[in-house]
């Protein structure tokens, strides 16, 4: 039954879990987005320029290899799929209040997190009615 849960949630609760606890480490007067935009580490280029990379960047990276995952996950004809997809998309509406009603949510980190959220139910849903169509047309006569 764990397959049916959308990977998506994981960064989505990592996001939630920095926001708390900057909130509660006091640098609520910041606000999440300095604190995700804040330097983890930075990485010297060829070119001489510095990158760097911090908290917000890498929840992104995650999603995006998750989102990977997510989408093979979605091309699966089995039962447990569909309640993958009404997670998702439950999740979606979550992220989507979130970013719209949420000081701290209304970032481009959540926002990229909800739009990728977002790309996995459309995927999810496209991949099952394509699939069901070719099943459908399959079985049905041909005329002639």
């Amino acid at each position: 039954m764990l397959i049916a849960l959308p990977l998506l949630a994981i960064p989505v609760v990592f996001y939630v879990l920095v926001v708390i606890f900057s909130v509660a480490g006091g640098s609520a007067a910041a606000g999440a987005d300095a604190v995700l935009r804040e330097a983890l580490f930075t990485i010297p280029m060829a070119s001489g320029a510095e990158w760097s990379v911090g908290i917000g960047d890498l929840i992104v990276l995650f999603a995006l290899v998750l989102l990977f995952f997510e989408l093979l996950k979605a091309t699966s004809s089995r039962r447990v799929s569909i309640i993958n997809h009404a997670l998702s998309l439950i999740l979606f509406v979550v992220c989507l209040a979130a970013f719209l009603l949420g000081r701290d949510f209304a970032t481009s980190t959540f926002f990229l997190l909800t739009v990728m959220v977002m790309l996995d139910v459309l995927a999810g849903f496209i991949v099952t009615i394509i699939s069901a169509r070719k099943d459908f047309d399959i079985g049905a006569p041909v005329a002639g």
